[in-house]
């Protein structure tokens, strides 16, 4: 991938794409977790020293997303105050940590509260990796690079489902946690010594040496000029977000996030058991889950470089609006097997897919000194979509309501993405906020405003 060059006349000594994939190897992780757990329920089940009941393995697959909640808001947050680079290295270290813990549980009640402060970690990872992706991205390119980086997800959910293939009869639900702590041998030390901190963040905090310095090794866009500090107090980044037209936007992306949320947990949780109760086998079941994750990590790299090109809000709306059509259609039960695969393919594009776009509209919405922050909330608060869509999908398999309810049910949380994505207020100063972040707003088609 190609990046811009500062105007400096010495060339780029590092790769920004060095920052990417440490991004992306750090989501993989997020990834497996959210598969790897469905995968070891039968085995918790079958725990007799536990004997857990599965209204109970259910809660405690709960503490997870529940520690992901605070997490992604309490640090994001400090990711703007504290620099990108320690929140990334400390929360991978804190996750890969309390996954070993949570193998070694003696008790359940220790399992979960493991799995809870776990979460915390993982929560404070996604809205770290995706600020670093933006911020070494060219502003053409940012949403592709976002979605290339955030692909790492689905990576993650495949290697979680081949490894429980090959491993879990032997290891047991011990060992695949276990498996969770690599990264603290592999993944932290890679980031000590290649990642490098942001330089928005080291500008804001008045190490401007330093953040040139970045900016020339790596080829960045320059910065913009220092700011004249005058005596009236800044706005704290929670005021900054929380007031006028950023306060509509906020809860209009927190609105998305809960959307993309419900259907990326719902169906990576539900889908099977949805295609079983269809009629068909359990074994084409287990591909259709597959091909959801196909469909989201082909459809999205390919619908992000419309949204660096086009602006992303129609194209999220648009990723939205393909999945809640696709589900209804396989709703109907008159679709060949073919088809089946193909309306699969585009759930999870308006799923995952759509999802990785919220998060990219919201990277390159904000600007750089509250753009962790944002993401934090929008990614915390959409977690209530994983809680709604984990719970609800055991109830509304269990009224056995017929095919069509169990798909098209879930195109209701696509219908409100589409117009929450849709009905976000454009910027009107977006133009000036190019020139004072040092980031180039990129033009969205569907209005009459550009977006940083």
């Amino acid at each position: 991938m190609t990046f811009p060059q500062s105007s400096s006349s010495a060339r780029p000594r590092k790769s920004p794409a060095v920052v990417i994939f440490l991004c992306f190897l750090a989501i993989v992780f997020d990834g497996y977790d959210l598969v790897v757990y469905g995968a070891i329920v039968p085995k918790l089940l079958a725990y007799e020293p536990w004997g857990l009941t599965p209204v109970e393995t259910g809660a405690i697959g709960s503490y997870a997303l529940a520690g992901m909640f605070i997490g992604a808001i309490l640090i994001g947050y400090l990711t703007d105050i504290v620099g990108r680079r320690k929140v990334m290295m400390v929360s991978i270290a804190a996750f890969s940590s309390l996954m070993l813990l949570t193998a070694w549980a003696p008790t359940p009640e220790l399992f979960g509260l493991f799995r809870f402060l776990a979460g915390l970690g993982l929560g404070g990872v996604i809205p770290t990796a995706i600020a670093l992706t933006v911020e070494f991205s060219k502003s053409n390119r940012r949403n592709f690079n976002n979605a290339l980086m955030f692909s790492g997800y689905a990576v993650g959910g495949i290697l979680a489902a081949l490894l429980a293939l090959a491993f879990l009869p032997s290891l047991g639900f011990q060992g695949m946690l276990a498996l969770g702590g690599i990264p603290l041998v592999t993944v932290v030390p890679l980031l000590f010594k290649y990642l490098p901190e942001s330089p928005a963040f080291l500008a804001a905090k008045g190490d401007r040496a330093n953040a040139e310095r970045i900016v020339a090794e790596y080829g960045l866009e320059l910065l913009p000029p220092a700011r004249v500090h005058t005596d009236a107090p800044e706005p704290g980044r929670f005021r900054t977000l929380l007031t006028g037209r950023l306060l509509g936007a906020m809860i209009l992306f927190c609105l998305a996030g809960i959307c993309g949320q419900t259907l990326v947990y719902g169906l990576n949780t539900w889908l099977p058991q949805l295609m079983i109760i269809a009629k068909y086998s359990l074994a084409s079941s287990l591909t259709f889950l597959l091909t959801v994750n196909i469909g989201a990590v082909v459809g999205v790299l390919v619908s992000s470089r419309l949204a660096d090109r086009f602006g992303p809000r129609r194209v999220t709306a648009v990723a939205f609006a393909s999945s809640g059509i696709a589900l209804v259609l396989m709703g109907t039960g008159i679709m060949p097997l073919v088809a089946m695969y193909a309306l699969v393919a585009v759930v999870g594009f308006g799923s995952v897919g759509a999802q990785i776009l919220v998060n990219g509209f919201v990277a390159t919405y904000f600007s750089g000194a509250t753009r962790a922050t944002a993401l934090g909330i929008t990614l915390g608060v959409g977690r209530i979509g994983a809680v709604l869509a984990i719970s609800g999908g055991g109830v509304l398999v269990a009224a056995a309501l017929g095919n069509f309810i169990n798909f098209s049910v879930w195109a209701i949380a696509a219908g409100i993405g589409v117009v929450a994505v849709l009905t976000v207020p454009g910027l009107p100063d977006a133009a000036t906020r190019g020139t004072t972040t040092g980031e180039t707003p990129a033009t969205d088609t569907t209005s009459n405003n550009t977006h940083h």
